[in-house]
């Protein structure tokens, strides 16, 4: 049986201002720093990983090396599990969002794949560089696979184990470092876990946006 782990990331700075990221590069703010180091134990006690790989964004791979230094392991970075490309909403504050284009984006919170916004990246593209590396993943000799990335990778693999259109992508929903599990005993898939926040208990947690 094949276990992979999914976490997103730690608050970044884009977080915490309510920016939409996508592929602007931001690093994690010091609430997300105690996040990862939050994840990393909790994984530590709870997981026995083999191996860890990471988004090649900073808010990713950051997080992705604090827990690799808890777990002893080295980080192997992969652009397919980047966070989708939203175009010309990159940079954009929620609150200008919802004051001048809240249709536009409760409908592709609905649906993604038949209301796109605006020059983002092609969804089709979106789900087959996900797709490859999911597949890569399966092939693995190592049985317990970490992925850090970001919201949308991260439920968009779940889509893609669960057999689900990515019209479900934004159905889904991950906080920071919310820990996601897929069991792969083929042919059977299972989502043991998702989206888990247990290990921020102890403290404070602030909602913070999808992308």
């Amino acid at each position: 049986m094949k276990r992979i782990i999914l976490v997103r990331h730690g608050e970044s700075e884009y977080n915490a201002k309510r920016i939409v990221q996508g592929h602007i590069d931001t690093d994690l703010t010091p609430a997300g720093i105690v996040q990862a180091r939050l994840v990393a134990e909790y994984l530590k006690e709870n997981f026995q990983i083999d191996k860890i790989y990471s988004s090649d964004l900073r808010r990713a791979y950051r997080t992705a090396v604090i827990i690799s230094d808890v777990l002893e392991l080295p980080v192997i970075k992969d652009q397919r599990i980047r966070e989708m490309n939203f175009g010309q909403w990159e940079g954009r504050t929620y609150e200008h969002i919802f004051q001048t284009d809240y249709e536009t984006f409760q409908k592709w919170l609905q649906n993604p794949v038949a209301c796109p916004l605006p020059s983002q990246e092609e969804i089709s593209q979106f789900k087959n560089r996900l797709e490859s590396f999911y597949q890569d993943i399966l092939k693995e000799e190592a049985n317990n696979i970490l992925v850090v990335g970001h919201g949308g990778s991260i439920q968009g693999l779940l889509c893609i184990a669960c057999g689900m259109g990515m019209e479900n992508l934004w159905a889904l929903k991950h906080s920071n470092t919310g820990i996601s599990v897929i069991e792969v005993a083929n042919p059977t898939v299972s989502i043991k876990m998702i989206n888990s926040t247990s290990h921020l208990d102890s403290y404070k947690q602030k909602e913070n946006p999808i992308m």
